[in-house]
């Protein structure tokens, strides 16, 4: 039991093992390491519990043949551009995607919809394209965009590509 516990939180161990020497030989970046990690696990807290209850609600509330149909293997142009407009449409930090990808490949959504989702969260947001265009002009976003959206159906295109069939789910 503990050696399994050991394997599964290793990193953070080291990690926290790590802060004691710099504590030692370097006070004040080692404070200012603590603040920093501090700070970070308070946003992650801050998004994680609301995005906890919108799985639990998208788990309850999508049926599985509602999720294959529209984002499934044979949803075509329409699961990509769902799966495109989901992710553009979303707010918060790019680590919230993934438990959302987790549970659209639970209920059967097309990994290359998946890796459009992922794509389209970390890019194309809609709340900052408008700040963007505000701050570097309609021409850099629009280029930039041009770009974003071409490389992620070419990444999602590759993926897919390169990883073998997903066994049918049950």
């Amino acid at each position: 039991m503990i050696p399994a516990l050991c394997r599964r939180y290793c990193v953070f161990l080291l990690l926290a093992l790590a802060f004691v020497p710099l504590l030692l030989l370097a006070p004040e970046t080692g404070r200012k390491a603590l603040e920093l990690t501090r700070d970070n696990l308070a946003e992650m807290l801050s998004f994680l519990p609301p995005i906890f209850v919108l799985l639990g609600l998208m788990d309850v509330w999508v049926e599985r043949e509602t999720m294959m149909k529209y984002m499934g293997e044979g949803s075509g142009i329409r699961g990509m551009l769902l799966a495109f407009l989901l992710g553009a449409a979303a707010a918060g930090p790019l680590y919230a995607a993934f438990p959302l990808a987790c549970v659209m490949m639970k209920k059967g959504a097309a990994m290359l919809n998946i890796f459009l989702f992922i794509g389209a969260w970390s890019c194309t947001k809609i709340p900052l394209i408008m700040f963007e265009t505000a701050t570097l002009g309609f021409r850099f976003t629009v280029l930039r965009l041009f770009f974003n959206i071409i490389g992620i159906f070419l990444i999602a295109l590759l993926l897919r590509k390169a990883l073998p069939p997903r066994p049918p789910l049950s």
